[in-house]
């Protein structure tokens, strides 16, 4: 058997296969809810044979949103049609994770095919917040700096947020803080320069994730996977490392998270990416190999044979695809066929195999 078909358990959870569909904004909500694209995008993947769907980033309250268009779940009402979603992957053989997410000083803008641009007032433009008074670009509207009381809030709706995702359904929880976004914010020393309990030190800077971590934890029940994406690494000099990573992924297994999904960037207009196939995967077996700690690998990985090495070489234990999953829904189901596994197809396709 190949290594990518074979099961993974994680806590009470045991996955079918090491494929995971990655959080991908689709930005076809309206007012944070999920409708039949979803349904239908998400589901296409469960078909297709994933082992782990995630939703896309889902933002915990409405100021997190990237866009108006962004999935939430900072109310009740959102967990109806999400458990109609979650149902339909369920019965499809694949395990759903929810991404938790607050977009910090890179909200309020418009989706990509609209511009990919800061709000204006008269397009429902709101107030960004981030852990200091600095944009991510020179031409964004200057986020407010969050005060101590909203820091302690916006863990509570983290913590609501689960709640919610529990009701709907979901069997894994992902806590966002890759990608520029709020925690990540707090994370690199680039974009928080506070002189408070929550910046200056790395153990000052991680504080806001930690206690995220410990709301989330302790309100999901103990058999239930944790994740935590981050940005291994900012790609700037001074910024966030890979060495940060470890340190941080060393702390985050002593507060039972049980895998890192090992993305990076996004926090700089800076950064300088050496962009190319599997250009992610050596953050991901750095920090499987100094922590022991299960990792997820993501970035560029478009191929069968390029996954199945990845896990032979012990670089990563979850092989998490996005931009392929986009070109090829039944990517799982090729995969098998390419590394000669007989995988079952869905009843209704068996004739096509």
């Amino acid at each position: 058997m190949a290594l990518l078909f074979e099961p993974l358990q994680i806590r009470d959870i045991t996955l079918k296969n090491r494929i995971a569909v990655s959080p991908m904004c689709q930005y076809s909500s309206v007012d944070g809810f999920a409708n039949n694209w979803h349904l239908v995008h998400l589901g296409s993947r469960a078909v297709g044979g994933a082992g782990l769907v995630f939703t896309e980033a889902t933002a915990v309250s409405p100021e997190g949103r990237i866009t108006p268009d962004d999935l939430g779940i900072w109310k009740n009402e959102h967990v109806i049609f999400l458990k109609e979603i979650v149902d339909f992957l369920k019965e499809n053989g694949a395990v759903t994770g929810i991404q938790l997410a607050h977009a910090g000083r890179k909200a309020s803008h418009s989706s990509p095919w609209k511009g990919r641009v800061p709000l204006k007032q008269e397009e429902g433009a709101w107030q960004t917040v981030a852990p200091s008074p600095i944009p991510f670009k020179e031409t964004d509207p200057e986020p407010k700096e969050i005060s101590v009381e909203e820091i302690k809030k916006l863990v509570k709706d983290f913590g609501n947020a689960t709640q919610r995702a529990i009701q709907a359904g979901f069997e894994v929880f992902e806590i966002h803080a890759a990608h520029g976004y709020l925690i990540n914010e707090f994370l690199s020393p680039l974009s928080n320069q506070r002189e408070d309990e929550y910046g200056g030190s790395f153990e000052n800077r991680i504080r806001f994730l930690l206690e995220i971590v410990t709301e989330v934890r302790g309100i999901i029940n103990e058999g239930t996977p944790l994740f935590v994406r981050i940005s291994a690494s900012d790609w700037v000099k001074g910024g966030w490392d890979e060495n940060d990573s470890v340190k941080l992924a060393k702390i985050l297994k002593e507060h039972e998270v049980d895998v890192i999904d090992c993305s990076s960037g996004g926090n700089s207009p800076e950064q300088k990416i050496s962009v190319g196939p599997l250009y992610q995967v050596p953050f991901s077996e750095k920090i499987k190999k100094e922590t022991a700690i299960l990792t997820m690998a993501v970035g560029m990985i478009t191929t069968a044979e390029a996954a199945e090495e990845i896990l032979k070489e012990q670089k990563a234990d979850l092989i998490c695809l996005a931009r392929q999953f986009l070109r090829e829904p039944y990517f799982p189901l090729h995969a098998a066929k390419e590394l000669g596994v007989d995988l079952q197809w869905p009843s209704q396709y068996e004739r096509a195999k």
